[in-house]
């Protein structure tokens, strides 16, 4: 009788940050950052700044990413292959819209972590794993004021891709404290958390201290 599949148990859910679309004060940003990161288990910053310039981005890079790393948080920049590999970022975060992710490999090279925005369809996050794709994200599973969304994925794409893929899947988009395990459960590998960490009534510590506790009690 042959013996079922063996599938690899994966790690329990990380947390994934990403930093406000605008960043009005860099330094007093770099603080909380500073906070957030030591306040719990971080597993990627992703830069992710809307309509300012090339210099606005590379000194956003050059102040957050020391912070990060120091602390084995994988830097990833959105959008923007060029400028990731010329800040030397861990990574980059392609949209549909981006650069294609063999572009960006080409760019950033074969050990550089690129993730795909893959919305709500199961057949571009395929595609994506196919191509080279270190994770795929999905979303905006629920409403957010940080960019406009059109896709509302049902949180069973998690589910079928973490029993059938094995790149990591990330699950986006008005992620809170409140439906953050839900996520978890069904099958996040990271939650991608932002406006609910850096405008939290009691500050960004506060928001990642419970946002690991609770990742950590859904594992």
């Amino acid at each position: 009788m042959a013996k079922p599949p063996v599938v690899p148990t994966r790690p329990p859910c990380q947390l994934y940050l990403i930093t406000p679309p605008a960043i009005p004060d860099l330094a007093a940003f770099a603080n909380d950052l500073e906070a957030a990161l030591d306040a719990g288990e971080v597993a990627a910053l992703q830069i992710r700044l809307k309509d300012v310039d090339d210099a606005a981005v590379l000194a956003a890079v050059a102040a957050l990413k020391p912070i990060a790393q120091a602390r084995g948080v994988a830097v990833i920049l959105n959008d923007r292959p060029d400028l990731a590999a010329r800040s030397g970022c861990d990574g980059v975060h392609l949209g549909q819209g981006d650069a294609s992710l063999s572009e960006a490999r080409a760019i950033m090279g074969r050990d550089a972590m690129i993730g795909v925005t893959c919305h709500d369809s199961r057949e571009l996050a395929m595609d994506a794993a196919e191509a080279g794709a270190d994770y795929v994200a999905f979303g905006a599973f629920f409403p957010t004021t940080t960019k406009e969304t059109v896709f509302r994925p049902d949180p069973e794409i998690l589910t079928i891709w973490q029993e059938t893929v094995e790149v990591p899947c990330v699950a986006i988009g008005g992620i809170t404290a409140a439906n953050a395990g839900a996520l978890a459960g069904a099958g996040a590998d990271f939650v991608a958390v932002s406006s609910a960490v850096w405008t939290h009534p009691d500050g960004p510590a506060a928001a990642v201290r419970e946002l690991t506790e609770l990742l950590k009690a859904n594992a």
